[in-house]
């Protein structure tokens, strides 16, 4: 009888991308994992504003924006993947007909209703929305994660949605007590 190993989903996991990491599409970035299962896993870059804002994407979309705070919104490059569509990471109190609910907490959905009622001041109580995501196929990041490219730690709702882009990466770092600072990128390459 042999004994299957038992899969350890990192879904609803920050993904801290390492020193090392020798990639420009994840060099120094949070990723948050939306979903993670043994056929793979997608997850949406969450510390790398864009050089488009609110406004440029919604005048894209013909979208009209009623909520004034929204105008300078920026919108994130949430990874390499899907570059040309829209993902809006958000907090679970608003659903959409494609949402798909990650936690009780945090939901992730890819439709133009969503966008709509953000600028009209309906959409959820706090949101990220990016243009791509990220993904990896089967075993691809547990082989990442086994060759120290990421730290793991469970997502931080505040450092998702509270923290500034430009302090995320050191706010999530903090959640697992290291001071990134202190780490070189040649460790363990000698």
């Amino acid at each position: 009888m042999t004994m299957k190993a038992i899969f350890d989903s990192f879904k609803n996991h920050f993904l801290i991308s390492m020193p090392h990491l020798d990639d420009p599409h994840f060099e120094h970035t949070v990723i948050y994992l939306c979903e993670h299962t043994e056929a793979g896993a997608m997850g949406i870059i969450i510390n790398r504003p864009s050089n488009v804002d609110f406004t440029e994407l919604a005048d894209h979309l013909g979208i009209r924006i009623s909520s004034p705070r929204l105008t300078s919104e920026p919108i994130y490059t949430g990874g390499p993947m899907e570059a040309e569509r829209g993902f809006i990471l958000h907090t679970a109190d608003k659903v959409w007909s494609n949402t798909l609910r990650v936690n009780d907490e945090v939901s992730l959905s890819a439709s133009l209703e969503a966008l709509e009622d953000i600028a009209q001041g309906t959409g959820p109580e706090a949101f990220r929305i990016t243009l791509g995501c990220a993904g990896w196929d089967a075993g691809q990041l547990e082989t990442e994660i086994a060759n120290n490219d990421w730290l793991v730690c469970e997502a931080d709702l505040d450092v998702l949605f509270n923290t500034p882009s430009d302090m995320q990466f050191t706010a999530a770092t903090r959640v697992l007590g290291i001071d990134m600072t202190r780490l070189s990128p040649d460790i363990g390459h000698g």
